[in-house]
């Protein structure tokens, strides 16, 4: 069991909690996630990292309640219990393999929309531990939906925050930021997006005209989290894709994010949950060492 040491409300219908996992904290890098599972009867949920500790044994998690499982998740307090917890998995993000003296002389942006803006503080955050100071841009539709905006102050160089209404800081989507900035004279070497996937799509297609290469993290269509339900299949540079294993962090200007979302509204429908049941029983037929079918 993996107790929750943590459980705090951020904004509306998004959950905070720090988890007790010693074993995988220790191995966590920033891009990973890590699936979770409430009991035997609850679904397996792919959640990317929000913060890790291996000292203490402690990883963050951030989730905003969406169907049954979630809403489940929030009702849970600190000291209740995960039953499974495993981790870290996908592959962590390119760039902190570099030597360190090169990361240095890029410029990088971050830019995070909604919830997204959790698993880009750990990639924000290794940053700063290294000595480099990168510029994040976090959004979100109203100012009730800004979330760890005292966190990422912290450890961003410079943190522009913007919402879709207005009613808080700069009012407008966070591609209209990114222009601004670009337009003030700021260079930018790579861009990190991360956030819900129509947003990813459009900050790719201004920062590929803006000549910005440029990571997504494909997280929010994974539904499995292991490779073999299919949900996550998306197509990069005419190549098929895997979020969960391949990933979920992809060359954001090789993705084609309309089949993506295609897809992923597929399965908001009770017809398209089903045909999802469906494939993960036809693959999860015991044995497959990843989901604890029996041999």
């Amino acid at each position: 069991m993996y107790k929750i040491l943590k459980a705090e409300l951020l904004a509306d219908k998004i959950y905070l909690m720090d988890v007790e996992a010693p074993r995988v904290a220790k191995s966590c890098q920033p891009g990973q996630f890590v699936i979770v599972k409430i009991d035997d009867a609850g679904e397996r949920i792919p959640l990317t990292i929000c913060d890790y500790d291996a000292e203490a044994g402690t990883v963050t998690i951030v989730f905003q309640c969406v169907g049954e499982s979630t809403y489940r998740m929030a009702d849970l307090k600190a000291g209740d219990a995960f039953e499974d917890f495993t981790g870290p998995l996908g592959c962590p993000s390119e760039w902190i393999n570099e030597d360190i003296e090169e990361l240095k002389k890029k410029k990088m942006l971050f830019v995070a929309g909604g919830v997204g803006t959790a698993p880009v503080y750990p990639q924000v955050k290794w940053l700063h531990d290294h000595g480099i100071d990168a510029d994040v841009i976090i959004g979100a539709k109203t100012k009730d939906l800004i979330i760890l905006e005292k966190e990422m102050e912290a450890v961003a160089g410079n943190l522009y925050v913007t919402t879709d209404d207005g009613s808080y800081k700069h009012k407008g989507m966070v591609t209209s930021v990114v222009e601004e900035l670009v337009e003030a004279g700021n260079q930018y070497d790579q861009c990190i997006a991360i956030g819900p996937v129509i947003m990813m799509k459009f900050t790719c297609l201004l920062t590929k005209k803006l000549g910005i290469p440029t990571i997504v993290s494909m997280n929010p269509i994974m539904v499995d989290g292991t490779g073999m339900c299919g949900a996550c299949r998306l197509t990069v540079g005419g190549e098929v894709k895997f979020a969960c294993v391949d990933g979920p962090e992809f060359d954001g200007h090789l993705v084609d994010f309309d089949q993506a979302m295609k897809r992923q509204q597929m399965y908001k429908t009770e017809e398209g949950r089903a045909l999802l049941r469906y494939q993960e029983g036809k693959t999860h037929h015991g044995g497959c060492g990843m989901c604890g079918g029996d041999e």
